[in-house]
């Protein structure tokens, strides 16, 4: 025992002085094992491996401590190896990547300055001939040098094997020419720079017929899941109702051709939905690469002809696809094309940017791509980890269902069991109904036994709108974190309860308007955190004990997207459907929610100032829509789209009643939304945020004035000290000021009414400047409150001021607030007449 000990002293002596401690394979295995199960014991943990495990009875609880934090060092370092050999290996791909890409620009280059030489050459030449005939004659040969000299006639067995595959072999030669070569002019996005954490190299087109987007990226995947993935349209491309593949034909250099049918959504009520009949082929290049190329077959291309589509815009997929090859280390080099021609002259004038948008287009199709790619590689690889217990895979099945539920209601297709609903004789809002819940949710569940019992069937009331002016990522980030500025708690209530055994019978037959707060639950997000899924409380407060058993939770499941102002093109988008506590895996989802695609501007006519009705004034083939007023001198000048669309189930002895409501609900909505964009617009914003310069509002800066003077002419003190005496400072530092200031209207005959409120003052309230003069000052103020304050109102009128005592209000969500002391003073005008009543409630608080 002495000897151990003399041991155990002589190795402490030696760890000390530097030298390293021998353990036995026994004793680091035993240490290895504690070290999995706990990488950092306590040191009655050290003390009590001592004394269970017999082979480290001669080593001191100091040793052990010393030997976990350099296994812990080890493995960080081990991590970080891991992590700098990938970044190392990212880095290496991309060098190759942009060493392509300058190679394919310096082509590029050359090719135009050619083409320059070349038309100054024609130039030249057609400004020294004399005659009409030789003009022409040069005019006609500079046309020639420009068509394609391949003639466009299809081959006369294009329906067979040898022709499809004819067809097949140059549409893969036009892909590789777009993807690595120079025959399409690529003008790269802005903010799509390269990187190893970014998402790739992203380009759309100039100058070309259709619109097309291309990309470059880096995908931890082999090439052949990364094309399994990419083949599968539907699970990214989320515009995608169904691909059905009609037939597959081998080739014989080991490829496959396939013919293929897809569908697709339309984004707004106000267009149609496309379809494509193409033919797509897979092969392998020498260098070991994948290739999908694929085209449409037309009457110009030949090839079988595909089925016929009656609710169906048919459009062109022109030679596009996608380049696959193996990176070196693992992983793949991605190359994506995607070039189609939409059809834009077959909708409104009005909306032809959605289609005629190459941008628009990246966003939705071609960056999709690579973000889902890049999705699944991180979740293969364990980068991805959520904290609500569900696999990342079910996760992501839940924002394509809500995706694609969402785009049923939008488009109400007849094969869906959708009918239109007659109207009230007035067509701004849209009421389909769905008898057939079976044939709706078939696609969605599979199986029978998985079908919500949806009673009668299901309604659902949508419309269209242009917006002018409100950026769609504000707006839908306001819809998404105020929900009680335009939702109805009844009508949420009555969505909910369709999810239990008896639902309300009656829609909004219940009291209405229980006051209500919203917790979001995040349940997941894309890597690059473009789009949210989450769990939304609604929490229902009773205003009676009457009332408890109608004010309960409820629980919405929601997709939030897009609300990154800086995106390029990109739709924004708030999705949400009740669910139960439960929230099963299998839970049934009926979608509703709110679209807002952005339109590009029209540099050629000024841009109105307000919210039109777009449903009412769309002509196809008109003239691009009139506006109202000129544009804000600041010059921001964005138009978009916003689509509504609600779904409610119903029983068939109540359609009309359900039907009735959802019409009216949505008309709320709509009128909610429009009074939202007029509030949040970037010049309208200005005034209250200080993030710009104050515009000078002769309301605003005048009440400013007014307010601090007469605070400073009854009571004999500053409201704030002013850093300058200009209009614009005294109202910004009112909008700021820690306290919460109030303007009230003076009447003699009705409560008063909030005109004014600075920025505390909207956090107290938790209201926003649009609802704020829809509040009352006895609704605010509890009983003691308004009775202190009526008696001390002549005392205000005669006197200007007065000091109020402590007390209590209730927010606009009716959560109570405390106040330690508030003053009320009589506003007056320059020509010392009554203007308003002014409160400011002095270190206020939630209780």
């Amino acid at each position: 025992m002495e000897m151990a000990l003399s041991m155990s002293r002589e190795s402490n002596k030696q760890m000390d002085s530097g030298k390293y401690v021998r353990y036995t394979p026994e004793q680091v295995e035993a240490l290895e094992r504690v070290y999995m199960e706990c990488p950092k014991p306590s040191s009655l943990r050290r003390q009590q491996l001592i004394r269970e495990c017999p082979i480290l009875s001669n080593i001191e609880p100091k040793q052990i401590k010393v030997w976990f934090q350099n296994r812990r060092c080890r493995e960080k370092q081990r991590k970080e190896a891991s992590r700098l050999q990938t970044v190392n290996r990212k880095l290496t791909a991309m060098n190759k990547l942009l060493m392509e890409e300058n190679d394919r620009l310096q082509k590029q280059v050359s090719q135009l300055v050619y083409e320059n030489g070349f038309m100054k050459q024609q130039l030249h030449t057609a400004s020294a001939t004399t005659t009409d005939t030789s003009c022409e004659s040069v005019v006609m040969s500079g046309q020639h040098q420009q068509q394609n000299p391949t003639p466009q006639h299809p081959p006369s067995d294009a329906n067979s094997p040898a022709g499809l595959l004819s067809i097949a072999e140059k549409t893969l030669a036009e892909f590789l020419s777009k993807a690595t070569g120079t025959a399409v002019n690529w003008v790269q996005m802005i903010g799509m720079k390269p990187g190893p954490d970014s998402i790739g190299i992203v380009a759309v087109s100039r100058n070309t017929p259709g619109v097309a987007a291309r990309a470059c990226g880096l995908v931890s995947l082999e090439p052949t899941k990364a094309v399994e993935i990419l083949k599968d349209r539907p699970s990214w491309y989320r515009d995608c109702r169904c691909l059905d593949v009609w037939s597959v034909i081998p080739t014989g250099n080991g490829g496959t051709m396939e013919l293929v049918y897809m569908q697709t959504y339309a984004p707004t009520t106000l267009a149609s939905a496309r379809d494509f009949w193409t033919l797509r082929y897979t092969s392998s290049l020498e260098d070991g690469s994948l290739v999908v190329s694929e085209r449409s077959l037309t009457s110009a291309t030949g090839g079988p002809a595909g089925p016929p589509g009656t609710a169906f815009v048919r459009a062109e997929i022109l030679p596009s696809g996608f380049l696959v090859r193996p990176c070196e280390g693992g992983g793949s080099i991605i190359h994506i094309v995607d070039h189609v021609d939409l059809d834009a002259w077959s909708v409104p004038e009005v909306l032809r940017p959605l289609y005629e948008s190459s941008k628009i287009f990246a966003q939705k199709m071609t960056i999709a791509a690579l973000r889902h790619l890049r999705q699944i590689s991180q979740e293969m690889s364990g980068e991805i980890q959520y904290g609500s217990g569900r696999q990342p895979a079910v996760l992501r099945t839940f924002s394509q269902r809500l995706s694609r539920g969402f785009n049923d209601a939008i488009n109400g297709f007849a094969d869906d069991g959708w009918t239109i609903f007659g109207n009230d004789g007035v067509e701004d809002v849209t009421v389909a109904v769905n008898s057939s819940p079976s044939k709706f949710f078939g696609a969605q569940y599979g199986t029978s036994t998985m079908l919500p019992t949806f009673g009668g069937g299901i309604l659902c009331a949508k419309a269209s709108m242009l917006l002018q002016n409100v950026p769609p990522a504000l707006l839908v980030r306001f819809l998404r974190e105020h929900r009680s500025e335009w939702a109805d708690y009844a009508v949420d209530a009555y969505s909910a309860a369709s999810l239990k055994s008896s639902p309300y019978a009656v829609p909004c037959a219940r009291p209405a308007g229980f006051p209500t707060g919203q917790v979001i639950l995040p349940l997941a997000h894309t890597v690059e955190h473009e789009e949210f899924l989450e769990v939304v409380r609604l929490e229902g407060h009773p205003f009676t004990p009457e009332d408890v058993p109608l004010a309960r939770d409820m629980y919405l499941l929601q997709l939030c997207s897009g609300i990154d102002e800086n995106a390029i093109g990109g739709c924004a988008q708030l999705v949400f459907a009740p669910i139960d506590e439960s929230f099963a895996d299998d839970a049934p989802l009926l979608p509703s929610g709110f679209r807002v695609i952005p339109l590009d501007p029209k540099a050629d006519g000024p841009a109105a100032t307000k919210t039109l009705d777009l449903a009412s004034t769309l002509e196809v083939g008109s003239g691009s829509a009139r506006s109202t007023a000129e544009a804000d001198s600041s010059g921001y000048n964005l138009r978009s789209v916003l689509t509504i669309a609600f779904q409610f189930t119903f029983e068939s002895h109540f359609r009309d009643n359900v039907a009735a409501m959802a019409r009216q609900y949505v008309r709320s909505v709509v009128g909610s939304v429009q009074r939202v964009a007029m509030a949040i617009t970037p010049f309208r914003l200005s005034s209250f945020t200080g993030s710009k310069s104050l515009p000078g509002s002769p309301e605003a800066l005048t009440l400013a004035r007014w307010v601090c003077h007469s605070y400073r002419v009854h009571t004999g003190g500053e409201l704030f000290h002013l850093d300058s005496q200009t209009g614009d400072s005294v109202l910004k530092q009112l909008w700021q000021h820690s306290d919460a200031i109030f303007c009230c209207s003076l009447t003699s005959n009705a409560s008063p009414v909030f005109t004014f409120a600075n920025q505390a003052g909207l956090d107290m309230l938790e209201t926003t400047l649009v609802a704020l003069q829809d509040i009352t000052l006895d609704k605010v103020l509890d009983e003691a409150g308004w009775k202190v304050l009526c008696a001390e109102f002549a005392k205000i009128m005669q006197q200007g001021f007065a000091y109020l005592s402590a007390g209590m209000c209730l927010s606009s969500m009716s959560r109570p607030v405390s106040y330690e002391q508030a003053i009320a003073w009589r506003v007056v005008n320059d020509d010392d007449a009554n203007h308003c009543l002014a409160l400011m409630f002095l270190n206020w608080s939630f209780v």
